[in-house]
């Protein structure tokens, strides 16, 4: 998820959280608010959307973290191409399929 919006972060009481949880998953997951849930005022835990979590825990795998490396790398040493010719490039493989 990206964009140009800072994001809405709520602190809450566990205990209010546990009576509202349906309004905090549906927020979360509808408006991209963040909660972070606090006992005695002390944080203790975050809630987020579940894909932008799975994308967090992603992106700590040492081997996403390497094949982005070596991708920017490439992309810096002008070894992409236009999007238009990669498109051009798939659509012509899916009709060479569709014939074979």
């Amino acid at each position: 998820m990206k964009n140009n919006t800072t994001p809405v972060i709520h602190h809450l009481p566990i205990t209010k959280a546990r009576v509202n949880l349906g309004q905090v998953a549906k927020r979360v997951h509808l408006n991209k608010e963040y909660f972070i849930l606090e006992k005695d005022g002390i944080p203790i835990i975050g809630i987020m959307g579940a894909e932008e979590l799975e994308d967090y825990l992603e992106v700590r795998d040492r081997k996403v973290r390497e094949h982005i490396r070596k991708s920017n790398a490439e992309r810096l040493a002008g070894k992409g191409r236009p999007i238009a010719a990669f498109l051009s490039e798939i659509a012509a493989e899916k009709k060479t399929r569709r014939t074979a």
